[in-house]
């Protein structure tokens, strides 16, 4: 079942903008898309560092000190790694999606004066 072709080409041509973007507009959401993509190549190498950073001590603990070798399970293991990659990847993503808006921004003021 589902919608016809028809029927969906139709609502999907339909749901364009009727407004056209001015030129800065359009450089606006080019600056903006290039900042997200800056961000998560960023907090993609800031979470492999990490995950690196926390899997090599993880395991090691795991292995080598009893507490850790009696009460951390695979899963505690997975969540402490995780835990720490997820972090590392916000945290960078948010503040190079930051920097990089701060810089779009000033570079705009710097324009307009």
């Amino acid at each position: 079942m589902g919608i016809p072709s028809e029927m969906r080409d139709a609502w999907i041509s339909t749901r364009k903008s009727l407004l056209i973007a001015s030129p800065s507009e359009e450089q606006r959401i080019l600056n903006a898309r290039q900042c997200t993509q800056e961000g998560v190549r960023a907090g993609a190498k800031a979470a492999s560092i990490a995950l690196v950073a926390s899997a090599v001590p993880t395991l090691v603990a795991v292995r080598v000190i009893p507490w850790a070798k009696s009460n951390l399970n695979y899963t505690a293991q997975a969540l402490i790694i995780s835990a720490a990659s997820i972090a590392a990847y916000f945290i960078t993503a948010d503040k190079t999606i930051l920097e990089c808006a701060r810089r779009n921004s000033a570079a705009q003021y710097e324009k307009t004066t």
